[in-house]
């Protein structure tokens, strides 16, 4: 399989497992299972999302592949400006965290800080299911740079440190399935390069034996997210397969299938991705006028993502 079937596939599955996962959200496990006997279903409507319709998992990955583009680079302000314009043009879906860190007036290099400083609260699932362009463009630049650029984007957003990690996880396991091996083999050396104050437990969520019902926080955690996203590749055998079994397990549907969509796509490429799943994708962007992409614009955003050369324009 070619390398840029990968990367597409890495930007459309995550985008699939979102508008797929989206009408299920905050529902019970085997809610899909039910809806489709046949275990794969079909793009569906419902909970305010027509057919297809990405939410802010997807947006949110766009703003930032676009903003990469436009500079060249990783442009943290840049980046955090363009999720303020979209949190202003009131998407359908914005997690309460990310909302209160976009709309709070700071400035981009505290607002997430100063957000977990004053809750105490910021592991949310929010950083992880943006990655997928980030980790397409930052690959072809290695571990270190890969995973440091995730924490950096992470941060905009998040306060706390776990989501930096486990963001940094993702674009690394992202890495290796781009380069043809398996992302699984890689969680050992993955886990060595996060800090230790966190290495334990997101050892724990992504052990080999870790099940979904083992989690001890809702799936809009980032532990369980991805977490359950590693469990849905390890036990399925395809694509399909991996994103049904993500929004089978219910709760934050659409963020847990984008992220398992994120790692299947890199596995087994956009040619494993249906037809039936890609006709119906749309992905509105709140904000920036009508604008809406398609499959073949997401397709054409993750080639031009890898073909530019990874550079980071801000200092840390």
């Amino acid at each position: 399989m070619k390398r840029t079937e990968r990367e597409v596939g890495t930007v459309l599955g995550s985008a699939v497992g979102d508008a797929l996962g989206a009408p299920f959200e905050f529902g019970e496990p085997g809610d899909f299972g039910r809806r489709f006997p046949d275990g794969y279903g079909a793009m569906c409507g419902g909970g305010g999302w027509d057919a297809g319709e990405a939410t802010d998992d997807t947006q949110m990955a766009v703003l930032v592949g676009e903003s990469l583009l436009d500079h060249g680079g990783l442009r943290l302000p840049d980046v955090f400006a363009r999720f303020q314009r979209w949190a202003a043009g009131e998407p359908k879906d914005i997690g309460l965290q990310t909302e209160d860190v976009l709309t709070g007036g700071r400035p981009w290099d505290m607002a997430a800080a100063l957000h977990f400083q004053i809750n105490l609260r910021a592991a949310g699932n929010g950083s992880l299911m943006r990655a997928s362009t980030s980790a397409v463009h930052f690959a072809s630049a290695g571990r270190t740079v890969t995973m440091d650029a995730a924490r950096r984007i992470a941060a905009l957003t998040h306060g706390d440190r776990a989501a930096w990690e486990g963001t940094a996880v993702l674009h690394e396991l992202i890495r290796v399935a781009l380069d043809g091996d398996d992302p699984l083999t890689a969680l050992p050396s993955a886990l060595a390069e996060i800090t230790p104050d966190h290495r334990e437990r997101w050892a724990t969520a992504l052990a080999d034996n870790w099940h979904p019902d083992d989690a001890t926080e809702f799936n809009g955690a980032v532990w369980p997210c991805l977490g359950s996203a590693v469990w849905a590749l390890r036990t399925t055998s395809s694509f399909e397969e991996a994103v049904a079994a993500a929004v089978d397990l219910g709760g934050d549907t659409d963020t847990v299938a984008a992220v398992t969509g994120m790692l299947a796509g890199a596995v087994y490429g956009a040619g494993a991705i249906p037809a039936r799943w890609t006709e119906p994708l749309h992905v509105p962007l709140p904000g920036y006028g009508t604008r809406v992409l398609y499959a073949a614009d997401l397709a054409e955003l993750a080639l031009r993502l890898a073909a530019l050369p990874p550079r980071t324009l801000d200092t840390p």
